[in-house]
């Protein structure tokens, strides 16, 4: 009776094992998954840099490992190059980079690297060093094309190797986020763009800057369908050249107790190279900008400074006391009285016209041409 029973009794305990089995099934195939995937990743990182390559842009580690078992696909590169061609020729090295794809999701690629970011000319040592806590990057759509790529770096800080080692530029963070603008078309290309600094101290570029400048810069780029690696000036003119210019949908830069919004505007490039464009700007602490651009110099410039020069050498003294008080005639002149954040503020247009910037009437500098 007990042999009679045990063949049936394993045949009842056997589908108990069932879900292991199918577990390990899943496993091995998933394995092999993975292993395919990795392969296929060698095989598109190979083309990449080919693809990269032909169009001046040469990447190279000084080693390669794949890994992330079992749901990533972790590339690892270690003594991290790339080399753009142009005029000059840069050589940019990083000590390492980690790129990764979920198994799931292969259209979504994350990236962590590690600071020092040393950039140079070939056989040169480092021109510029950029160091950062965290850095982080992530694009959306390849292989077949980005949808949407962002750049993160928390404290980030620039030094000029070059001139010293000094600190140019620094920041608690700054991020930078574009992605392809919804009317964009191969005939038309559009990219929208936000800029976002904390704490950015940038005061060996320019006074102005010594203090933290907080922004947030929304924009769409349009007419740029080429990335290949050239001269700034060469590029600029193929822009202009096309027709491109750039929207500013919203930006907001706030530095202590001044802030500045820009409702909207648009800029481009005049044939010479100069900037054309309008901008509308709202300023909370006009009166501390005006002072920090010394755009109140010119009450004693030009048209203005003669005129109360002249009333100098009518009365000795008057033209002193109208300069004086030409700030408040000078605030209500840039434009209207009105509110921003619950403060009172000054709306008023700033005009660039090849290249000669005017603030409300009043012509308050001239930016070289660019190209």
């Amino acid at each position: 009776m007990s042999h009679a029973a045990d063949p049936a009794a394993r045949r009842r305990r056997w589908p108990l094992f069932l879900p292991f089995i199918l577990v390990v099934l899943l496993a091995v195939a998933w394995t092999a998954v993975w292993f395919y995937a990795a392969g296929r990743a060698q095989d598109e990182i190979a083309a990449w840099r080919a693809r990269e390559g032909r169009a001046g842009r040469t990447q190279d580690c000084a080693s390669q490992s794949i890994a992330g078992y079992p749901f990533r696909i972790e590339v690892r590169c270690g003594g991290a190059s790339f080399e753009l061609k142009g005029t000059p020729t840069l050589q940019l090295r990083l000590p390492s980079a980690l790129a990764a794809v979920q198994v799931y999701d292969p259209k979504l690629l994350i990236s962590e690297f590690t600071s020092p970011l040393e950039i140079s000319e070939p056989g040169r040592p480092p021109s510029t060093i950029v160091d950062w806590r965290l850095g982080q990057a992530s694009v959306r759509g390849l292989p077949a094309g980005i949808e949407r790529a962002s750049l993160v770096l928390d404290a980030p800080t620039v030094r000029d190797a070059a001139g010293g080692g000094d600190v140019v530029f620094k920041a608690r963070r700054v991020e930078l986020h574009g992605r392809l603008a919804g009317d964009a078309t191969p005939g038309n290309p559009a990219i929208e763009t936000v800029l976002r600094l904390n704490g950015a101290v940038a005061d060996k570029l320019h006074p102005l800057a010594g203090k933290p400048i907080d922004a947030e810069i929304a924009t769409v780029l349009r007419g740029v369908d080429d990335i290949s690696p050239k001269p700034w000036p060469t590029r600029l003119r193929e822009w202009q050249a096309r027709d491109g210019w750039l929207e500013i949908v919203s930006a907001r830069i706030a530095q202590e107790d001044v802030v500045i919004a820009v409702g909207a505007g648009a800029l481009r490039l005049t044939p010479r190279g100069g900037l054309d464009g309008n901008l509308q700007v709202t300023v909370v602490g006009i009166e501390k900008l005006l002072k920090m651009f010394e755009i109140d110099r010119i009450m004693s410039e030009g048209q203005i400074g003669a005129t109360l020069s002249a009333l100098d050498r009518l009365v000795p003294g008057l033209g002193g006391i109208a300069r004086q008080n030409a700030a408040p005639g000078l605030v209500a002149a840039l434009g209207q009285r009105t509110v921003l954040d619950g403060k009172p503020a000054v709306a008023f247009p700033v005009r660039f016209a090849d290249g000669t910037v005017f603030l409300g009437p009043f012509q308050v500098g001239v930016v070289p041409p660019l190209f």
